[in-house]
């Protein structure tokens, strides 16, 4: 998804794509140490895509939206 997309995004669908974000991110990390990923790069895309719907959050926190 990309920052334009999530700026779209309400509060609580934000908070719902963090964690859903930091559930890839884990499954990743454990599928990468068991039987590795045909893609390592997914694991730099998920934190990034992380990083960029936290910093909306703050945004959005800082402005008092709901």
């Amino acid at each position: 998804m990309r920052a334009k997309e999530l700026k779209k995004l309400s509060l609580q669908d934000l908070l719902k794509k963090e964690e859903e974000l930091r559930r890839e991110l884990f499954r990743l990390r454990v599928r990468k140490k068991i039987e590795g990923l045909p893609n390592p790069m997914q694991i730099r895309n998920t934190r990034r895509q992380l990083a960029r719907v936290l910093t909306l959050l703050r945004e959005k926190q800082l402005r008092g939206e709901s």
